[in-house]
C-alpha cells in the first residue's frame, strides 16, 4: 500500500465526514492548477487529493479501505519485528536469514499485494454499482401545495406554477467525480436543479384538502425509468372583505350617513356579478340584507349572500359638508340615546 489518503488529505484517521469534506475542500483550493499553477507536480497532487477524498468520502469505499490499511500495517509491523529479531539474533549471516525469511513467506503464502486487494476491491464495488446504475429507476414523487379562493374553488381556474426538480447529474452519473476530478456540472453535488413552470387547471367544485395529480411530471428517471408524479394538495382561502357559512357568503358594506337616512341603491359583487341593493331610509347600522341565490352553488343548492350594513363617516369632510353637520346639529330635536 504506497497511498495513505489519511495523510495526503492532512487528518486523522477517525475522522468525521464533515472534517473530511472541510479538509479536502481546503486542499482542493489550494492545490487547484488554477491557483498553484499548472505544472506536472500539482495536477499530480490535485488528483490525489481528489482519489482520496473520492474514497474517504464513500462510506463503502473508506470501510474497505481502513480494513486493508489497519492489515498492511500489522503485517508491516509483524514483518519489521521479524527482522529486527533476525538482527538481534547471533547468526552472523543475516543475509541469509533474510533470504530464507523471504522464501519462508512465500512457500507459506503470506506475502500479499495490497495494492491488487485494494484495486480488486473498489472493481468490484464499480461493477456492482454500474450493474445497479444499469436497471431502469423510476424517479421520486413531489409534493407540494397550491392556494386558490373560495369563487376559484367554485367556478374553477388555471393556475401557473414553477417547481424546482431535481435529477442525477447526467455527466457524472450521480458519482459527483469524473476522471478523480470533481464533477464541472454538478459541482460535485451528483444532482442537478432546474425550474419548471406548469399550467395546472383546478376543476369546479374542488374541495379543500384534494390532491392533483400531474402524471410522470416529478423527478426524472434513471436509466429509461419513469418520471415520478407530482402531486398538489389544495387549500381553499378565505377572500378579502368576505367569509363564508356553509353555502352562504358574508360581506360587509359601508355606506354614509346620509345614505343610511335617504336610502340609497348600492352595487354589490357577488358571484354572478354585481348585483343591485335597494337600502332603505333610515336603516340603522348593523343591518342585514340577504340577497337570495346569490351565494355558493354545490350542485342543486344555492346559497344566499348576507350583507351587513355599517354606517361610515367619510374620512376627509370638507367645511361645507362639517358647516351641514353643524346645522343639523342645530335643528335636529332627536335623541338616539333615549333609554
Amino acid at each position: 500500500m504506497t497511498k495513505d489518503y489519511y495523510k495526503i488529505l492532512d487528518i486523522p484517521e477517525f475522522s468525521t465526514q464533515e472534517e473530511i469534506k472541510c479538509a479536502y475542500r481546503k486542499l482542493a483550493r489550494k492545490w487547484h492548477p488554477d491557483v498553484a499553477g499548472n505544472t506536472c507536480d500539482v495536477i499530480t497532487r490535485f488528483k490525489e487529493i481528489n482519489e482520496a477524498y473520492e474514497v474517504l468520502s464513500d462510506k463503502a469505499k473508506k470501510a474497505d479501505y481502513d480494513t486493508a490499511r489497519r492489515f498492511y500495517n500489522y503485517s508491516s509491523s509483524q514483518k519489521e519485528n521479524k527482522e529486527q529479531t533476525k538482527n538481534n539474533s547471533t547468526n552472523p549471516n543475516k543475509r541469509d536469514s533474510k533470504t530464507a525469511e523471504k522464501k519462508k513467506e512465500e512457500k507459506s503464502g503470506f506475502s500479499f499485494n495490497w495494492e491488487e486487494f485494494i484495486s480488486k476491491k473498489y472493481r468490484e464495488a464499480q461493477f456492482k454499482r454500474e450493474k445497479e446504475i444499469k436497471v431502469p429507476k423510476r424517479g421520486e414523487d413531489i409534493y407540494s401545495d397550491i392556494e386558490i379562493s373560495v369563487f376559484e374553488a367554485i367556478s374553477g381556474t388555471t393556475k401557473v406554477i414553477n417547481m424546482l426538480q431535481t435529477s442525477v447529474c447526467p455527466k457524472c452519473g450521480g458519482r459527483k467525480f469524473v476522471n478523480g476530478a470533481v464533477c464541472n456540472c454538478c459541482k460535485g453535488k451528483g444532482e442537478t436543479s432546474s425550474y419548471k413552470r406548469f399550467s395546472v387547471k383546478i376543476p369546479a367544485g374542488v374541495k379543500n384538502g384534494s390532491k392533483i395529480r400531474l402524471a410522470e411530471e416529478g423527478e426524472k428517471g434513471v436509466n429509461g425509468g419513469k418520471c415520478g408524479d407530482l402531486y398538489l394538495t389544495i387549500h381553499i382561502q378565505e377572500p378579502k372583505n368576505y367569509k363564508t357559512e356553509g353555502l352562504n357568503i358574508l360581506k360587509t358594506i359601508q355606506i354614509t350617513p346620509f345614505e343610511a337616512v335617504l336610502g340609497a341603491s348600492v352595487s354589490v359583487p357577488t358571484l354572478q356579478g354585481n348585483v343591485s341593493l335597494k337600502v332603505n331610509p333610515n336603516t340603522l347600522s348593523g343591518q342585514k340584507v340577504r340577497l337570495s341565490g346569490c351565494g355558493i352553488k354545490d350542485g342543486n343548492k344555492i346559497g344566499d349572500m348576507i350583507v351587513t350594513i355599517e354606517i361610515q363617516i367619510p374620512k376627509a369632510l370638507t367645511s361645507e359638508e362639517i358647516e351641514l353637520y353643524k346645522k343639523l346639529q342645530e335643528i335636529s330635536s332627536s335623541n338616539v340615546r333615549e333609554y
